[in-house]
């Protein structure tokens, strides 16, 4: 199924594109039930975005069987991350670029299409072009790793430039406290959220949804939250569950391009 998602043809992608939301207009698609809830009005708000696509299918295939709204941030460059970003974006999911970052760890690899601290405004410019390239349908970007790029301020309002031009959103991972993500792309006018609360540092069910119920509360408490987590079993199974105790709750689930704020 991969091979012939990667075979496919830019007519027959915005054919499936096209389709989707005509289906959507009328009720059609499995998730247009999900996305319904988009429409209530007076509600708390929670977008989850879900790092690191791009690896594998069947840990996607995990998530999407959820039928809930979620952001997937994609990786740029390996085998997978166009066929699974063009299939998500098929479904009705938002696609965000998953942008490496260099961490403080030098022994730890960001991997293909990341910036590093020191490159020149044009390399930077270069790389961050050419991974949004590869998703012309995404709405937004995030930080992969990053712990040491976010918290450089030249570097960052280089990468900022880069997606203001583009005329997409910013969403601080926040992988350090010192970074200046957020602060550089408010100071640049480009629309930029934080995140709240990484939902899978500890890869246990019960505390993963713990992180949820927490993300919940402060969805109530300040309006919206912002959850991030990866691609994990575990990770699924708890949104699951979580997903079945906001059934007639006052939360909405949103796309993280309808939360964030302008």
């Amino acid at each position: 199924m991969i091979a012939k998602k990667a075979a496919m043809d830019r007519r027959e992608f915005l054919y499936k594109s096209a389709a989707f939301s005509i289906g959507s207009l009328l009720g059609l698609n499995t998730l247009s039930r999900a996305f319904a809830s988009e429409t209530s009005v007076g509600q708390s708000k929670i977008a989850l975005i879900i790092d690191d696509i791009g690896f594998s299918r069947s840990r996607l295939e995990m998530f999407l069987e959820i039928e809930t709204v979620m952001t997937f941030a994609v990786l740029p460059r390996l085998s997978l991350s166009l066929p699974l970003a063009e299939e998500i974006h098929c479904l009705g999911y938002e696609i965000m670029l998953h942008q490496p970052m260099e961490p403080s760890d030098a022994n730890v690899d960001p991997g293909p299409g990341a910036v590093y601290v020191g490159d020149d405004e044009d390399k930077i410019g270069m790389v961050l072009e050419e991974n949004i390239s590869e998703f012309p349908f995404a709405t937004g970007i995030n930080n992969h790793m990053g712990s040491r790029f976010t918290a450089c301020p030249r570097e960052m309002t280089d990468v900022i430039k880069t997606i203001k031009g583009k005329g997409l959103f910013f969403v601080d991972s926040l992988t350090t406290n010192h970074s200046t993500g957020y602060q550089t792309a408010k100071s640049l006018n480009v629309a930029a959220a934080r995140r709240n609360i990484f939902l899978d540092n500890n890869l246990d069910v019960s505390a993963i949804t713990a992180q949820l119920y927490k993300l919940k509360n402060l969805a109530l408490k300040t309006g919206y939250a912002i959850g991030i987590g990866h691609p994990f079993p575990e990770t699924a199974e708890a949104i699951a569950l979580f997903k079945v105790s906001l059934i007639d709750s006052n939360i909405q689930m949103m796309k993280m391009s309808s939360l964030i704020p302008a």
